[in-house]
């Protein structure tokens, strides 16, 4: 039996997928384990020797906790609260759950996380669960300011039931228009306001939605899968602290943690219909190894934060400079490229976004493709977002920033070099910000 055909998936997707698939079925079990093996080196290559990762939505995790996720910890249940668990044997794992809890709460500056959540998408379906019923209406940024499949019609929120409405945008702000949604949420009386998206490139107007929200009794969600870091190392203003209900996240990103979710909130309600969620609810038992390799993150976080988070933000300034310098279509927001460790060009020059990334890949450099309040690209993405977590956390510095932007410059002009890129990539080899 071999994986059947999907005729809703695009053609060239699934004839890779078929062409692996009948690959697989003819190889013997030795065979596949090998082709396992060289594939695991190969993808440690593309990342650690042969490119540089601009995507700001990836990262390189601490090895210790990365040898965490190896140690045996995530094949065994977790079923149930510390102290009171299911199945016996669990004391070890018990405490773990709770050092990772805590530590989490502790970098947010949080009453209450719940670190039982697969992933950031995840995060955000317990959020609309906790807070809002199928049916209920709920206001969203845009894609065109970054706003989050999950937050959308094919997303969580639209498989939960609920209503969708775009929120007006500003015209030169990559955010919300206050007065905008002052009106709309007044009008349409939401449930929920959420705020956050895949870039973020000045921060989010959390008090004066909070008000807004207030007016119409609605609940405000702020979505940091990309901004975690930057919040974590105080970069950013913490949006609890400005009105958020809760806040959700990846823990892979710029946190440069496992792959996963995070939740944290400061209210007791909030958090007793996640933890309800989470057990006995969708989780039940989960990864105990993604707990342990996210407290050793958080303990990063905690000793090293705020120079990571200030270094990510300065070294992306750097860059967007060096490649504005060189003419390139550098999209700028408020009357600056960036404040955060995110930027975007504007990519229609390019094909759109992510032919410009299928460039950028062939000359030794990872990208991908973003929504910019600007003219549609056909077939395409409109902007090219490019960020610098992983570049920083492999040792580069502001200094760095002017070499590669004339690199990444040659490669959109058609003169690539990947084997000079290759080369400058293989001499960052010890990763900063992090318990070694």
């Amino acid at each position: 039996m071999k994986l059947e055909r999907r005729a809703w998936v695009a053609e060239t997707s699934e004839t890779l997928v078929q062409r692996i698939a009948t690959a697989t079925t003819e190889q013997s079990s030795t065979d596949v384990f090998a082709r396992l093996q060289a594939l695991a080196e190969e993808n440690q290559s593309i990342h650690e020797r042969e490119c540089f990762n601009l995507n700001p939505a990836t990262n390189a995790m601490n090895p210790r906790a990365e040898a965490m996720l190896a140690s045996g910890i995530g094949s065994r249940p977790s079923l149930g609260y510390p102290g009171d668990k299911y199945e016996m044997g669990l004391e070890a794992i018990e405490e773990i759950e709770v050092i990772a809890a805590q530590l989490s709460a502790e970098v947010f500056d949080a009453r209450f996380a719940e670190i039982r959540v697969p992933s950031g998408a995840l995060a955000n379906l317990y959020g609309f669960m906790a807070i809002c019923q199928p049916g209920d209406t709920i206001i969203v940024p845009p894609a065109s300011i970054g706003g989050h499949v999950t937050h959308h019609g094919p997303g969580c929120a639209g498989l939960f039931g609920l209503r969708i409405l775009e929120a007006p945008v500003e015209s030169d702000g990559y955010s919300v228009d206050v007065e905008g949604l002052r009106a709309l949420a007044l009008a349409e009386k939401p449930a929920l306001i959420t705020l956050g998206g895949s870039l973020n490139l000045h921060e989010h107007p959390v008090a004066a939605v909070r008000e807004i929200a207030d007016a119409v009794g609605a609940r405000v969600l702020f979505d940091a899968a990309h901004q975690c870091g930057v919040i974590a190392g105080r970069a950013w203003s913490n949006p609890l602290k400005h009105g958020a209900d809760l806040m959700t996240m990846s823990t892979y990103k710029s946190l440069g943690g496992p792959a996963g979710g995070l939740i944290v909130t400061d209210s007791a309600e909030i958090a007793e219909r996640l933890d309800r969620i989470a057990f006995p609810g969708m989780t039940a038992n989960f990864d105990a190894a993604k707990s342990a390799a996210l407290a050793v993150t958080m303990l990063d976080w905690r000793d090293f934060g705020q120079a990571y988070a200030a270094e990510m933000i300065a070294t992306a300034a750097a860059l967007a400079e060096a490649l504005a310098e060189r003419g390139l279509p550098v999209f700028t927001a408020r009357g600056r490229a960036t404040q955060s460790h995110q930027f975007a060009l504007e990519a229609a020059a390019f094909g759109g976004g992510q032919a410009a990334s299928r460039t950028l890949r062939q000359a030794g450099f990872l990208a991908c493709g973003i929504g910019l309040p600007r003219p549609a690209v056909e077939g395409d993405m409109n902007g090219l977002r490019l960020g610098t977590p992983e570049l920083v956390r492999w040792g580069m510095r502001v200094a760095d920033m002017d070499r590669l932007g004339g690199m990444i410059a040659d490669a959109l002009s058609g003169r690539p070099d990947p084997a000079a890129v290759a080369q400058w990539r293989r001499g960052f080899d010890r990763m900063r910000f992090i318990h070694a």
